[in-house]
């Protein structure tokens, strides 16, 4: 391990990679020495059952900024992400794929954007070298990802992206959310930046994505948009829709009371009943299940001590100020 604290740390998750990792460190190697400040390269091996941990144990023998974080099976990408950045070092996280298709030549790029003061930095793959049977699906599940996180990112799936290292350490991802770290992350009130980056296509290896993980991308956006929008007040969620459904069903309920005590109609066999029955009833669950949302956020935050709020800094006073002397008592 490098004596030097890295100021750049590189995240690559890799699972059954082996034949593009000696390339993959060779270009990574030339655009980070490139920068001409200190670096580290975690690779992280999710669960490969290839020679792909051969191969990096192989690396970081050579190369002491190179580090190897083996996961004990193949838990996915958004956690090896995870794991990655719970062992960076650096102030500014890369992150990127193993599969070469980034380029490792952008990363000047996006840590120079960065350093224009924003806290992220996406890439955005342009000229996408990947088949239609991808690009299609990709191209309308960035357009609903946009408009129901309220984060306009032209390319959600890009793994390619520079962050400063107080964003990643805030994060906890889940699923497939690694893709979303964007929309996550403005919670924080982060600043957002999107740069073109090449893409290149894949010429060895076989791909991990596939149709099926587009729709596992659609589900976890219901959670992403909840996260967002209701994290802290559950009941207000639940509440409004409880409230709108409690009150038709009464209202319902006391159209067909009136009609049954002042105009002596029966209303037993009437179809409305059983509606205005389910929607007050409905109505009276989704209100207390607001409710007992509520009591296990607070739980959940309190009892981990996790503020609801994110602190970007906190100025000291330019002078400290002396402690005023106690006066004696009269």
């Amino acid at each position: 391990m490098s004596l030097i604290a890295p100021r750049i740390s590189v995240v690559i998750p890799l699972y059954n990679e082996a034949e593009n990792v000696p390339d993959l460190h060779r270009e990574l190697t030339a655009s980070l020495h490139a920068l001409g400040q200190p670096y580290e390269i975690i690779l992280v091996d999710d669960g490969s059952r290839d020679a792909t941990l051969e191969r990096v144990l192989a690396i970081e023998a050579a190369d002491p900024r190179v580090r190897v974080l083996r996961l004990r099976r193949n838990f996915g990408q958004t956690a090896a992400f995870s794991a990655g950045f719970d062992h960076a070092r650096g102030e500014v996280v890369v992150t990127s794929d193993g599969d070469l298709q980034n380029d490792p030549a952008d990363i000047p790029r996006l840590v120079a954007r960065l350093d224009e003061g924003y806290d992220m930095v996406c890439g955005w793959r342009r000229q996408r070298r990947d088949p239609i049977s991808k690009r299609i699906p990709s191209w309308f599940a960035n357009r609903i990802i946009s408009v129901a996180t309220g984060v306009h990112l032209h390319d959600y799936g890009c793994s390619l992206k520079a962050i400063r290292s107080d964003v990643v350490k805030g994060l906890r991802l889940y699923g497939e959310m690694h893709r979303f770290i964007p929309a996550v992350a403005s919670w924080m009130g982060v600043t957002l930046a999107e740069v073109p980056v090449n893409h290149r296509p894949r010429t060895r290896g076989r791909s991990k994505y596939g149709l099926g993980r587009t729709l596992r991308v659609l589900l976890d956006l219901f959670t992403v948009k909840f996260l967002l929008a209701y994290g802290t007040r559950p009941a207000h969620l639940f509440g409004l829709w409880g409230l709108a459904s409690g009150g038709a069903g009464f209202l319902i309920l006391v159209y067909l009371s009136y009609i049954r005590l002042f105009e002596d109609t029966a209303i037993g066999g009437r179809p409305l009943l059983l509606l205005g029955a389910l929607l007050f009833l409905t109505g009276v669950i989704l209100v207390s299940f607001g409710l007992v949302a509520e009591l296990l956020v607070r739980i959940y935050h309190e009892s981990q001590g996790k503020p609801t709020y994110v602190v970007k800094e906190l100025t000291p006073p330019a002078v400290p100020r002396e402690r005023e002397r106690a006066r004696p008592a009269l």
